[in-house]
């Protein structure tokens, strides 16, 4: 057979990695190994009765976004310091943001937005992954994401994969670090504002029916059943609730209306924006609604070292419109309770604007937004000194913003993983749950 690197007939003894190579899998065209390793080789944990959260929305805003140009604008600052916008009053008394975000400004009394975040990474890939992983990056380990830990701990619901990143895994400290792979994201693969949108491995190949379907699963079943006798290893029973999984995905009405945004009353689609904000948003909404536990949406790029104010005005108004939707209808539909809703970055920007008329990467301090899911509504927590430099109250580090955000699912965040070696490790070292964030 051509593409075979094994000496002799595959066939005349073959093991089950090659039976599925030649005959199995490979004949459906499936491809669904890097997506949809949801299933645990240990049970997963039940959550904790004083879970108030059941779902988890991330939204991260790529490239360090501007606290100064968005929920931090310091009008009083002297000039060179302050947001380089006006304002706008929010539904917290006596509180602004800046006037590219009137809608969201419009939900203030849903959110908790914390003005005092810090850690001390300036580098995009070493803070992408404190908001990640709320670990600082290591050269001796790969730390798992928050979606790939709760898909560790927590399993799926309503056979739907644990954990969704649309469009796609946007980083590699998005994914399951020195976990196993299968608590890794399905990516979407491709945009839902796209008018060709379609998810990728939720229908047969070309060529594949129903029936053709059916009878390639039996074989892989009866292989499986074969070499279960023969080796009788518990990674195989691992690999065989995968192999169900993948085919019960691609078999789910239920998935495929979770995925169908086409379904969505044409006004509501309007109301979150015809764009990549607003229909990525809505996907989530649809994912979260449906029993997906964490969904990662990212969104734009905010690495504006030069030019700040039009790059702005270009990219946040689509964001605004979306996000204050975001929350509108979680409400009303009584899902934001169980679900959080976060937006970060990895970092902000410089206090005062440079000679580009930009600003360069700052974390020592900048701003995150949360929603829902037992997080206090209608509050600003902690803030930045007077020209948005440093902490000057409340400052909370990313293994304290993690701690919370496990507490609230559930998840002992004290608890310790294995990595390779045997090694423990704690889910977030160091962290805190932050109750003043808590409602």
């Amino acid at each position: 057979m051509s593409g075979c690197q094994c000496q002799g007939n595959p066939l005349s003894n073959p093991n089950r990695r090659e039976f599925l190579t030649v005959g199995a899998l490979g004949a459906l065209g499936i491809t669904l190994g890097d997506l949809l390793r949801q299933e645990s080789l240990g049970a997963a944990q039940t959550p904790a009765a004083e879970a108030k959260a059941k779902s988890v929305l991330h939204i991260f805003l790529p490239g360090g976004m501007a606290h100064q140009e968005s929920f931090d604008p310091k009008p009083y600052a002297p000039l060179e310091y302050r947001g380089s916008f006006g304002v706008t009053k929010t539904k917290i008394p006596g509180e602004v943001f800046c006037e590219v975000l009137p809608e969201t400004a419009g939900v203030a009394d849903k959110l908790t937005v914390v003005r005092s975040m810090t850690h001390g990474e300036a580098a995009h890939e070493r803070g992408t992954h404190n908001m990640f992983t709320g670990y600082r990056p290591s050269p001796a380990i790969t730390f798992p994401s928050l979606g790939s830990v709760v898909s560790h701990e927590l399993g799926s619901r309503e056979d739907l994969p644990p954990y969704v990143c649309i469009p796609n895994q946007p980083n590699p400290y998005a994914g399951t670090g020195y976990l196993s792979s299968s608590y890794g994201p399905f990516s979407l693969g491709s945009d839902p504002a796209s008018g060709e949108f379609k998810v990728r491995d939720l229908s047969l190949p070309p060529g594949i029916d129903e029936a053709r379907f059916g009878r390639r699963r039996s074989a892989v079943e009866a292989v499986n059943a074969h070499f279960q006798k023969l080796e009788k290893s518990d990674a195989l029973t691992a690999m065989d609730s995968f192999y169900q999984r993948a085919y019960g995905l691609i078999s789910s009405q239920k998935a495929r209306e979770a995925f169908d945004i086409q379904a969505e009353p044409a006004g509501l689609r309007d109301e979150y924006g015809r764009n990549e904000a607003g229909q990525r948003l809505l996907m989530a909404r649809r994912l979260v609604a449906a029993g997906v536990r964490v969904v990662s949406v990212t969104y734009g790029g905010w690495d504006f070292h030069t030019q700040i104010v039009p790059a702005t005005r270009q990219t946040m108004p689509p964001f605004d419109k979306a996000f204050a939707a975001l929350i509108r209808d979680l409400d009303r539909s009584g899902l934001l309770a169980s679900t959080i809703v976060m937006i970060s970055s990895e970092f902000g920007r410089t206090p005062k604007v440079n000679a580009g008329a930009g600003r360069d990467h700052w974390p020592k301090v900048f701003s995150v937004v949360l929603a829902g899911g037992g997080i206090k509504r209608g509050q600003i927590f902690g803030s930045s000194d007077a020209t948005a430099a440093e902490p000057d109250s409340e400052a909370i580090e990313p293994p304290d913003l993690f701690a919370t955000i496990y507490h609230l699912l559930g998840i002992d965040y004290q608890k310790r993983l294995r990595a390779p070696g045997d090694r423990p490790i704690d889910i977030v070292r160091g962290g805190k749950v932050r109750r003043g964030l808590l409602a």
